[in-house]
């Protein structure tokens, strides 16, 4: 299978810089995926799970929350809020994200705003743990 370049980086940093056969993500539409030869493309990313194939048809998952993805002349960029390769999720934290977040929006009485938080912070722990599974 054909390949091309992807660079994946948050505000953090490069996390991975590579020749790869597809990316797939979540974007603010829904899922899509990246192959060589993708025209010319620009979207904002939502939270989902996310995957590379390497050239050796290596998958490597992770949790993505947010961000921007580009398709430029074959060359892909992802910049994402939070990009966390599965072996990197802390299975722990994330479901003592969710409890709290559940405890909070179970609890009621919260500000619209303060529902909002609640229910991304609880998506972010579930994407997390879906990933970790």
């Amino acid at each position: 299978m054909r390949t091309f370049p992807l660079r994946i980086g948050t505000p953090d940093g490069l996390l991975f810089k590579g020749e790869v056969e597809r990316v797939v993500c979540r974007s603010i539409s829904g899922d899509l995926a990246v192959l060589a030869g993708h025209c010319n493309f620009c979207t904002a990313l939502g939270m989902g799970e996310a995957h590379i194939v390497l050239e050796d048809g290596t998958r490597r998952e992770a949790a993505c929350i947010g961000g921007m993805l580009s398709v430029i002349n074959g060359e892909c960029d992802v910049l994402a809020t939070t990009w966390e390769w599965k072996e990197d999720i802390d299975a722990e934290r994330a479901s003592a994200a969710k409890e709290r977040a559940e405890k909070m929006l179970a609890k009621g009485g919260l500000t619209d705003k303060e529902y909002k938080i609640a229910e991304a912070k609880l998506q972010r722990a579930l994407v997390r743990l879906s990933v970790k599974e």
